[in-house]
């Protein structure tokens, strides 16, 4: 199984995510940085396992501010061996090939965003395209379509609970498990609550791809020889997805 360290960026620096309330997010402070510069975040992250990708949500152009164009370019500069899984907030398909068509990384969509099927429908085939399912408070944000036409999903989606993100509660192991069942052969990740080896442990068994975690790799609970051993596991029988 995979595991992908998340970076929330606003204003150029990375910002602790707490349960999906994006009004309380602050600089973060971790052990394993001097700044919440991106750089030193990543670097820091990095110190842990050479991951091969790293999720990043630009919550400034989530909200339709600006962007953190700058700090993710300086990022794919300094890392180019890591693959990176951007969330801009794009919700439509002018906007999404304008910045397929940059190369920053890989292309999230999240179906809280969206306005209906669309954008999906004309580019679920690109293979840097990840659509990201958001839930918060057990209720899907987005349009229901996207929900239920699997048909228009990518190769690859993102099972997000927004109000576990920063908890440390757990993952939402029966909403994962219904969207496996539907999903047919595509690659699952689960994002929002994995604390530590044996959620990694349990995720596997379900069947996952992979785990976007963040708070678990700053405190440590999530370890490096946890990721190795859940690589290894991977290696050793998990999706051919990966």
């Amino acid at each position: 199984m995979e595991i992908i360290p998340v970076i929330d960026l606003r204003d150029e620096m990375v910002v602790h995510a707490r349960m999906g309330r994006r009004e309380l997010y602050r600089p973060i402070q971790t052990p394993l940085s001097p700044t919440s510069k991106p750089v030193d975040v990543v670097t820091g992250l990095m110190s842990i396992h050479p991951f091969a990708t790293l999720y990043i949500a630009d919550l400034d152009a989530i909200e339709g501010k600006r962007n953190n164009h700058l700090s993710i370019m300086r990022l794919k500069q300094t890392f180019p061996q890591v693959a990176f899984w951007l969330d801009s907030g794009i919700a439509d398909v002018e906007t999404a090939m304008k910045w397929l068509r940059l190369d920053l990384g890989h292309l999230v969509l999240g179906s809280e965003a969206q306005f209906d099927a669309d954008i999906l429908s004309c580019i679920s085939e690109n293979d840097r395209l990840v659509l990201s399912l958001d839930f918060r408070e057990a209720r899907f944000q987005g349009p229901a379509t996207l929900l239920t036409q699997v048909n228009f999903w990518p190769r690859r989606v993102i099972v997000m609970t927004l109000d576990r993100v920063g908890s440390h509660s757990g993952p939402d192991f029966e909403r994962l498990g219904a969207i496996k069942r539907v999903a047919e052969t595509r690659a699952i990740y689960a994002a929002g609550g994995v604390r530590n080896a044996e959620d990694l442990q349990s995720l596997a068994d379900l069947g996952i791809a992979g785990a976007l975690v963040a708070s678990s790799l700053h405190t440590g609970s999530i370890t490096a020889a946890d990721i190795r051993e859940s690589i290894a596991q991977g290696a050793n029988g998990g999706s051919s997805l990966l």
